[in-house]
């Protein structure tokens, strides 16, 4: 079978795009065509089901987990494209192109990057583009932020000068945000033909300093030609070739195709070539960053990410007036990213050491400050105490849920340390939790450690479900406690024989 063949001979891929139709603006000038895309989420691993029941929630799509762990496709409608910004549970989104679940790969790496070289002419770019397209405009543009010459404050100019300086910015990103629609419309989105440079046509792209078109005297400037780079991500041993050949060699076909110029830096679309096993998408990047960047400014040596905040929050399922504590808060993020979501609760964050603390403040602050500029309620549900783990100053039986992120032994603290941590830790917990309906929340990779503290509690609390994530490369478990109503009190006593031997039984009491 030759290359083209085995291409076209792939596995029908989910539909991207077959649904459109016509929507009138609200301005009654222009429509808007609505336009039916698969979305891709990169999301925490092991909390696929829990972003897929967020899409389902507040988008109303029902989404696939793929094979691919941390992936999770959702179809939607081009006019629902602002609200999957807005989910807190994904850290980065892509518009796919097109899904091959069952890619036959050659079996030489020279024909193998052949047929993806191929592959680049052969796919559905149009409504991938035009998703692409309508992600860019709808994002939020800020000018080059420019900062006065000369000292702060007051000076020789006047008391007036940061003034003149924050109005120069304002002026920058309204002039931004009004021409944002017309530079896209001038990107060069559509397949050219190359250019030869002679005959009266164009330059070659080649030969222009900037990859453009040279404006000619008398003509119009022609459009715009986009940079581009190509991210391949590969998992699986039974392939021929690294992820930089394929992304090499997929690119250079790329940029054959639509002209397009090739920087790794400052691009303006990302390419993505996802390959895992036999599975390979094709998509286009919706996000420059990934969303869990949303809450913390003032970072700390093992801050979590915002999105796998969500996912432990979401696991012990808050309800209105509940008291949710983090006694180890670190940033704060674990109750930040709850006090947005769930504000209906109130939190409370503390740890021993001060500048965790101060952290914590400041990132509070920050919050409060976006909020009052969007002019949403600034308040926030939360107070930050500084505090000795072990002897939390709280009443006994006053918290419901608590969540936190125990210390791994790796960059925190040490594994022997977490032996004298963990036990008088998980028993203080206990004592401030109400019995039968609290719950708590961990997460740690110090499982051993963990597992072992748990069942000399006594009976404390009960391991109710595990969810295992990806934490910086290290395997960790989040685990769902719940706190019984009673407590098991073990009594022991021995027995000796008149032979020398000793046997020590135990006996169980419930109160």
């Amino acid at each position: 079978m030759s290359s083209q063949d085995s291409i076209e001979g792939q596995q029908c891929p989910l539909a991207v795009g077959v649904e459109t139709s016509s929507q009138s603006a609200s301005d009654g000038e222009t429509d808007c065509e609505v336009i039916t895309v698969t979305i891709g989420a990169t999301v925490p691993t092991g909390f696929e089901n829990t972003a897929a029941e967020e899409v389902q929630e507040k988008i109303g799509a029902d989404a696939t987990i793929s094979k691919d762990r941390g992936r999770i496709y959702f179809q939607i409608t081009t006019d629902k494209l602002s609200q999957v910004h807005n989910l807190r549970s994904v850290d980065n989104l892509f518009v796919v192109v097109e899904e091959y679940d069952n890619y036959q790969f050659k079996d030489s790496k020279e024909e193998t990057l052949e047929d993806l070289q191929k592959l680049a002419s052969k796919l559905p770019w149009t409504n991938a583009l035009k998703v692409w397209k309508l992600n860019t405009s709808l994002k939020k543009k800020r000018g080059p932020h420019r900062r006065p010459q000369g000292p702060k404050g007051k000076g020789r100019r006047g008391r007036n000068f940061q003034d003149r300086g924050k109005a120069n910015k304002d002026v920058v990103e309204t002039d931004t945000m009004e021409t944002v629609t017309a530079e896209i419309e001038k990107l060069q989105l559509e397949p050219q033909a190359p250019t030869t440079g002679q005959g009266g046509g164009s330059p070659d792209l080649e030969n222009s300093p900037l990859g453009e078109q040279q404006e000619v005297e008398g003509q119009e400037p022609g459009p715009k030609a986009l940079k581009f780079r190509v991210t391949c991500s590969r998992a699986g041993d039974k392939h021929s070739f690294s992820s930089n050949e394929a992304a090499r060699d997929f690119g250079g076909a790329v940029q054959d195709f639509f002209q397009w110029k090739a920087d790794m830096t400052k691009f303006d679309i990302e390419v993505l070539l996802n390959i895992h096993n036999v599975e390979v998408v094709i998509g286009i990047a919706l996000t420059e960053e990934s969303l869990h960047r949303r809450n913390i400014t003032h970072f700390g040596p093992t801050t979590l990410r915002s999105t796998l905040c969500y996912g432990m929050l979401r696991l012990s399922k808050p309800q209105s007036s509940d008291v949710i504590l983090d006694p180890m808060c670190g940033t704060g993020a674990i109750p930040l990213e709850g006090a947005i979501e769930w504000q209906q609760a109130f939190y409370l964050a503390g740890d021993n050491n001060d500048m965790a603390v101060s952290r914590t403040v400041n990132n509070i602050c920050h919050i409060q400050k976006k909020r009052l500029d969007k002019s949403s309620t600034p308040g926030l549900p939360i107070d930050t105490v500084q505090w000795d783990l072990c002897h939390l100053p709280m009443r006994t039986n006053s918290v419901d849920i608590i969540i936190t992120d125990m210390p791994f032994g790796k960059r925190m603290g040490s594994r022997k340390k977490n032996w004298d941590l963990y036990p008088p830790c998980l028993r203080e917990m206990a004592r401030v939790s109400r019995p039968g309906s609290g719950k708590a929340v961990i997460l740690t990779q110090d499982k051993k450690c963990f597992q072992k503290a748990i069942s000399r509690m006594g009976g404390l609390w009960r391991k109710h479900h595990t969810v295992w994530v990806n934490v910086g490369g290290l395997h960790a478990g989040v685990f769902l406690l719940k706190r019984l109503s009673y407590r098991v009190k073990p009594h022991l006593y021995r027995i000796y024989f008149r032979n020398g031997i000793e046997m020590t039984f135990c006996h169980y009491l419930f109160d």
